[in-house]
């Protein structure tokens, strides 16, 4: 056996399996299968089939998921930086299909990073709806804004707080939540032999305690009829069946919705807490496992948690307490100027909106000094880097871009989206001190909150100009830039600009739209997919994809 497990752990695994327990172990003898998700904001599933680079096998819990053999390297491909895929755990797929996400949903991810599982949702909600995805690491979320980016996601809002300050400012507003919950990782011995190492010390009593807390604020974040999707990455049923058992107790106006077992899941096991567990909640054999000697794939526990309806007290209690405000703002998509931001901090706050003349304020006109950094720390000297950061190369803050007051910000980018797009922008434009979002929520909807990023990201404004994002770029289709250029993924000058190399290219090879001149910001697209900006001018194309993003490997 490959992988070192903790001796209590088999142990307890041998009491609970019985005379599944070899086939169990022999499991840990095989290699973790490989899987990738085809990104559907971006490509249709049967077109990537056609094109796809690797050899394809269907998983069965995922309709756009697919196996790959071993030794593959997915993100050794111009497809991988143009967001056509997404590479995952195949078991890690299962939970976003079993929340069934509809259309112009409201969907919280409350345990995001790295972003996987939110990504997947915003290929379900096609652009619609609002997504709010969230981690409590703020490590974390770096990953978690990037994979959102890369993939194209328009209609995001990226957080960076505690469920209970969540649910403060979203009481029972969301349709679907997915609580992908912190555990004790024992289905991923397999994949990470260092998760099976920290076993001890990241203790399974260590992860009840958190995991009751998630579900118990996820509840009163959930709109009447609204679904919940609780997973683990792990078998101890401690923090699996003993926490819906809890939940369910404690939330009477909750059904479990059986898992349908044709893809090889498992039901559940409550008699593995107790007799009398399982007798009181003999729904619990309708939540799931999936065993690696069972499925391709790691281990996982999924329960699915509907709610009644509109008739439960909980719910009624705030029918006239401001929620029906929420659900219009659901529903309110027109393009708004919405609100406007100082820069000197991470974290956006409604209540800094800034006057005409650009002077950050409180409600009762007095400025606002924040006194943190760009950690949310105590200290002077930070800069903000994540929502506002701009320092110049000298070190010091841009004090002529910060003269410039929202109005001309917004005017540039305005201007810009005329000339160079041909983009339907909905939600609310917000301007944070020289950058500027496209979010699918009131600014109201974030006040107080730490907000990575309040939507999609469309660019920077120099001095008077536009700067488009990278962000910007990946979301768009070819149709929607006035300019662009198709470069093949079987030609290195794919490879090259994903480097960062300038290319040569003639003006016959430019799609120009409405009789536009070529000179300027150029969409660049590998094989029709967008993957960022380049400058075209004179036969050249200087690269404008960001550093940070680069291709790195030979």
């Amino acid at each position: 056996m490959g992988v070192q497990l903790p001796t209590a752990f088999v142990k307890r695994m041998e009491q609970l399996l019985g005379d599944e327990f070899e086939a169990f172990m022999t499991a840990y003898d095989h290699t973790p299968h490989a899987g990738i998700r085809v990104n559907t904001l971006k490509i249709p599933v049967e077109d990537f089939k056609e094109r796809s680079p690797f050899e394809l096998r269907p998983i069965p819990w995922c309709a756009t998921g697919f196996y790959i053999p071993h030794g593959t390297k997915p993100g050794l491909h111009p497809y991988y930086h143009a967001g056509l895929y997404y590479v995952q755990e195949p078991s890690a797929m299962s939970p976003v299909e079993l929340l069934n996400v509809a259309q112009d949903e409201a969907v919280l991810d409350l345990c995001a990073a790295p972003g996987g599982k939110s990504t997947q949702i915003a290929a379900k909600l096609q652009g619609s709806g609002v997504l709010v995805t969230n981690d409590i690491s703020a490590d974390r979320t770096k990953a978690l804004a990037k994979n959102v980016e890369l993939y194209g996601v328009r209609n995001a809002v990226v957080l960076n707080e505690s469920p209970d300050r969540i649910a403060a400012a979203f009481p029972h507003f969301f349709d679907k939540i997915l609580i992908d919950a912190p555990c004790s990782g024992e289905g991923m011995f397999r994949k990470d032999e260092d998760m099976a190492k920290q076993w001890e010390t990241h203790s399974v009593d260590k992860c009840v305690v958190m995991q009751r807390d998630i579900l118990r604020v996820a509840a009163s974040m959930l709109s009447a009829g609204g679904r919940i999707v609780y997973s683990t990455c792990t078998f101890a049923p401690e923090e699996n069946e003993g926490m819906i058992a809890e939940f369910l107790g404690a939330h009477p106006d909750f059904d479990v919705v059986p898992v349908p077992s044709e893809a090889g899941f498992a039901p559940g096991h409550p008699e593995w807490m107790s007799e009398e567990v399982a007798a009181a909640h003999p729904e619990l054999w309708g939540t799931a496992r999936l065993w690696p000697h069972l499925v391709e794939g790691e281990g996982h526990f999924i329960a699915v948690l509907q709610h009644q309806g509109g008739n439960a007290a909980a719910m009624e209690d705030h029918t006239e307490s401001g929620d029906l405000t929420q659900r219009e703002d659901k529903n309110d998509r027109a393009l708004n100027i919405d609100a406007v931001y100082p820069r000197k901090k991470q974290f956006l706050s409604v209540k800094e909106a800034l006057t005409p003349s650009g002077q950050g304020r409180h409600a009762t006109g007095e400025p606002k000094r924040s006194g943190k950094g760009m950690d949310g720390k105590s200290g002077k000297g930070k800069s903000a880097r994540g929502l506002g950061g701009n320092k110049s190369r000298s070190g010091k803050e841009n004090v002529k871009s910060a003269a410039r007051s929202p109005q001309d910000v917004l005017e540039s980018y305005h201007q810009f989206v005329k000339e160079q797009l041909e983009v339907c922008l909905t939600g609310y434009t917000v301007v944070y001190g020289d950058r500027i979002y496209q979010s699918p929520l009131a600014s109201h909807r974030l006040d107080g909150l730490k907000v990575v990023r309040p939507g999609w990201f469309m660019g920077t404004d120099k001095n008077g100009r536009f700067v488009p994002s990278h962000p910007l770029a990946v979301a768009l289709r070819p149709s929607e830039a006035v300019r662009s250029i198709n470069l093949s993924s079987s030609d290195a000058e794919a490879i090259r600009y994903l480097k960062g190399e300038t290319l040569s290219i003639p003006v016959e090879r430019m799609a120009l739209r409405n009789e536009v001149q070529p000179k300027g910001y150029t969409l660049v697209c590998i094989d029709g997919y967008s993957a960022g900006w380049g400058k075209w001018q004179d036969g050249m194309l200087k690269n404008e994809y960001p550093t940070g993003w680069r291709w790195t490997s030979v």
